[in-house]
């Protein structure tokens, strides 16, 4: 019987009538659904706990700021905006799988808070036609060619603006006393108190022991923190003193200390808010928005925000992402398009526009951000506090230290201006230079945009016809 069976040939089947029995070599191929699954599992992994967990409150610098003030003088829905960027911050967190950054429109915030008659039905129109505009650009395929045709001297400029910018605004937190609703400085501040310099400064010099320069410990995953530990050991083989140093110092997580350091002072400033605060989510409602409000929020809102956005939000993003993270790859279009979901779905709610921001991906990964976890879980602390104490949570933040908040945003801007120290050439820092200056001096980053592509092009006609390389310029 055994050499009978052993002469069937393996390519027959004894048993016609039945198929062959599945293999493992033949199985499926995992759908559609299963690899999108596997992707947003793989891009919401921390690299390292602890460390984007101090990466998530990096932001938090240029948020709370804007969000506030726009709480307290324009009746802004916290509780709504807190739950739409929650919910933006997981989506882009889970789409991308880096800390990218979701924060509010700048120009928009600073037109509603310079013009009183720019109310909430302005702002949320500015924010409808601005997301409705980006979502054209990115569907359409524009903004690919936006993103290809401007130099990486330009691009650079607007970055070292923006960061200076942050940087400044950071300082005159630190230095003066700040009315945030009416975006006015109301003195000097006092060096000792609750919200003094002497905290600010001890806050900064913290931030500098941990992180450095930005290239030391925050880089390091949980798993490589001890990697170079055995070249310190000692002659019994344990760590040295100065490798157990290095490793306590590796373990702390300034930004986040810093960030709970401020909502206890907080609490100490005026203990009295703990019976202000109201739990449960804030009423959300549709915004009605009226012909004149649509105009306005065109003429005053959409109008300045659309360079900066296409600039800072899309184009710097899209080059400070492939900087940072040169093993992704991110698209212009992808970028536009989730920036204009955001804007046309959110804002008819009440939610403050939104958009990516350079400054806010630089400090994040300035303070251990490295994946989408990051953001996801900041987005899921926002949501939590939007659903649990809605707007009256704008009564702690409005005694959470602006000294503090300062020093966080200081160095979210240094770390957004470091990007531009890869100009190899005297050219390109020449364009970069004029249009960061432009920038800030005109206070538009539109304007620095136009000058410094003038000048490009101007540099490009001069060595037309000539054999001189672009560095003799």
């Amino acid at each position: 019987m055994e050499s009978q069976n052993n002469q069937i040939p393996p390519t027959q089947n004894p048993h016609p009538h039945q198929p062959f029995p599945q293999s493992q070599s033949s199985a499926p191929p995992p759908s559609f659904l299963a690899k999108v699954v596997s992707q947003v599992k793989s891009n919401l992994i921390f690299k390292s706990k602890w460390a984007e967990l101090n990466g998530a409150v990096g932001d938090l610098g240029t948020y709370i700021p804007i969000v506030v003030a726009l709480t307290l003088s324009r009746d802004l829905n916290l509780g709504t905006t807190l739950i739409f960027t929650g919910v933006y911050n997981i989506i882009t967190g889970a789409i991308y799988g880096v800390p990218m950054p979701v924060q509010p429109m700048k120009a928009i915030a600073a037109t509603a808070l310079a013009n009183p008659d720019f109310g909430v039905p302005e702002i949320m129109a500015s924010g409808i036609l601005t997301g409705g505009i980006l979502l054209v650009l990115g569907v359409t395929g524009l903004m690919k060619l936006v993103y290809k045709f401007i130099p990486l001297c330009v691009v650079r400029g607007i970055q070292l603006a923006q960061g200076l910018s942050f940087a400044l605004t950071a300082v005159k937190y630190i230095k003066k006393v700040q009315n945030l609703p009416k975006s006015k400085a109301l003195g000097e501040r006092h060096w000792f108190g609750l919200d003094g310099l002497v905290l600010a400064i001890v806050c900064t010099c913290f931030i500098v022991l941990v992180n450095g320069s930005g290239e030391e410990y925050h880089q390091r995953s949980e798993g490589e923190a001890d990697t170079d530990v055995g070249s310190n050991n000692d002659v019994e083989g344990k760590p040295s003193r100065k490798a157990r140093w290095r490793k306590i110092i590796a373990s702390l997580h300034s930004a986040f200390l810093i960030f709970v350091l401020g909502v206890i002072l907080a609490f100490i400033r005026k203990p009295k808010i703990v019976h202000e605060i109201k739990f449960g989510p804030s009423p959300m409602e549709v915004v009605k928005i009226s012909r004149h409000a649509w105009k306005e929020g065109f003429i005053k809102g959409a109008i300045p925000q659309l360079p900066l956005s296409i600039l800072n939000s899309v184009v710097a993003v899209c080059k400070l992402s492939n900087d940072l993270f040169p093993e992704m790859d991110f698209s212009a279009t992808s970028l536009s398009v989730t920036v204009g979901l955001m804007n046309v779905l959110g804002s008819w709610f009440g939610a403050m526009p939104s958009c990516h921001g350079a400054g806010g991906l630089a400090g994040q990964y300035k303070f251990g951000g490295r994946s989408g976890g990051c953001v996801a879980l900041l987005g899921t602390a926002k949501l939590v506090l939007g659903l649990v104490l809605g707007t009256s949570l704008v009564t702690i933040l409005n005694q959470f230290p602006v000294g503090v908040l300062g020093v966080l945003l200081l160095f979210a801007g240094i770390e957004l201006a470091m990007c531009a120290r890869d100009m190899n050439t005297k050219g390109e820092s020449f364009v970069m230079l004029i249009c960061t200056a432009v920038s800030l001096v005109g206070s538009s980053a539109a304007l620095g945009f136009v000058v410094g592509m003038v000048v490009y092009l101007l540099l490009c006609m001069r060595k037309l016809g000539r054999d001189k390389p672009a560095s003799m310029i």
